[in-house]
């Protein structure tokens, strides 16, 4: 479809210098032979501006991304993501070409445009419904923020029950409402549009409404599976814009982005208008496929280490063996059965208690040992 329109696949450095590009937090390397930190990418944006900046009119380039942050269902550490930037077009541009994009997706997959998926039929034919991101949050809390100051949205979040915390900044305090109260609710294809400016530190400025820049995402069974804009292209408005970053990084907002000097010398040469999009292959996989979770898309997704059990000792085995059956017995019939010396008798028992395994309670019948939960 990409290569069709004449836009070139490329390659950008996995390993990167400052970790740009997207709001997440990396995992941290070393490089031996200079001494210094390096960073695996959490987005390819910032390189893939750069070619821009060089004379390409179009760039693409599905990477690994690197996100050091929660795992669940949606998320996993290491994942894919198509990143496009094409020069002389912007954001509304943009929507229609994901729409096109996606649909054809559908219908090479499904026969069709209409997917199934748990309960839900998606229906990807065209055109998709588009919100605002203030008139969605007002469709579904009821409540207009669209002229609330910090202290009116962090009310207006403890209100909602959205969690929030003292690093939040305006953006993100938007940005958390719209996620409790909102997403999981577009279930259909949906563009949410025209974000405000505290939330989308690389996107320009809008063209009409102030405060606001042109940026979407789309949102479909409850989750975002793309996010675009019209570029910023302004050197000095980037700079302001990273300078206002650093300071909530300074406030514990660990989300927040590095200042770039090297891209910013970049744009100064002179980018043009562009779009860019980044879109997820790994959850718009799970939509195409019906699947409940991203590990059921990755040969080999990242999971929780296997907690292994305390070594045991032969005569500790041999008891909690016998205790796993009954979950609770008399000491005195446990000991019976073990036919051990009372030297080994007190050392296993005291290995298993030190273990965390068992624990021995005195009740009016007696003496009794018990697995602990």
């Amino acid at each position: 479809f990409l290569t069709e329109r004449g836009y070139l696949e490329v390659e950008t450095p996995i390993l990167q210098p400052i970790p740009g590009g997207a709001a997440a937090r990396p995992f941290v390397t070393h490089h031996n032979t200079h001494n210094t930190k390096l960073y695996l990418r959490i987005a390819n944006e910032l390189y893939l501006k750069r070619l821009i900046v060089g004379g390409f009119e179009g760039v693409f380039e599905f990477a690994k991304d690197f996100r050091n942050e929660g795992m669940s269902r949606f998320h996993n550490p290491e994942f894919t993501q198509m990143e496009l930037y094409v020069a002389y077009k912007d954001y509304n541009w943009m929507m229609d070409m994901v729409e096109e994009m996606v649909e054809k997706i559908a219908i090479a997959l499904h026969g069709n445009t209409k997917v199934q998926v748990g309960e839900n039929q998606i229906n990807f034919a065209r055109p998709w419904k588009r919100y605002t991101m203030f008139e969605a949050i007002e469709e579904y809390t009821g409540i207009d923020i669209s002229t609330m100051d910090e202290v009116q949205l962090r009310t207006t979040a403890e209100k909602l029950d959205v969690p929030v915390d003292d690093t939040m900044g305006k953006g993100k305090l938007i940005d958390e409402i719209f996620g409790e109260k909102c997403e999981g609710l577009l279930i259909q294809p949906t563009f949410i549009t025209d974000y405000p400016v505290e939330m989308s530190p690389l996107a320009k400025k809008h063209r009409e409404k102030e405060g606001l820049v042109e940026r979407f995402e789309c949102i479909c069974n409850g989750k975002e599976i793309c996010n675009a804009y019209s570029e910023l292209n302004d050197p000095i408005d980037q700079r302001k814009r990273f300078e206002e970053q650093l300071e909530l990084g300074k406030r514990g907002d660990d989300e927040a982005m590095v200042l770039d000097e090297d891209f910013l010398r970049s744009i100064e040469y002179g980018m043009p208008p562009t779009a860019g999009l980044g879109i997820g292959i790994d959850r718009l996989a799970m939509i195409m496929t019906n699947s409940k979770s991203i590990q059921d898309v990755l040969f080999f997704p990242q999971m929780k280490p296997e907690k292994k059990g305390p070594e045991l000792g032969e005569n500790e085995k041999l008891i909690f063996d016998i205790i796993k059956k009954e979950s609770k017995m008399e000491l005195g019939i446990l000991k019976a059965q073990v036919d051990l010396s009372n030297k080994k008798w007190d050392k296993a028992l005291k290995g298993l208690a030190t273990h965390g395994l068992t624990k021995v309670n005195k009740t009016d019948d007696g003496l009794f040992i018990e697995l602990i939960a």
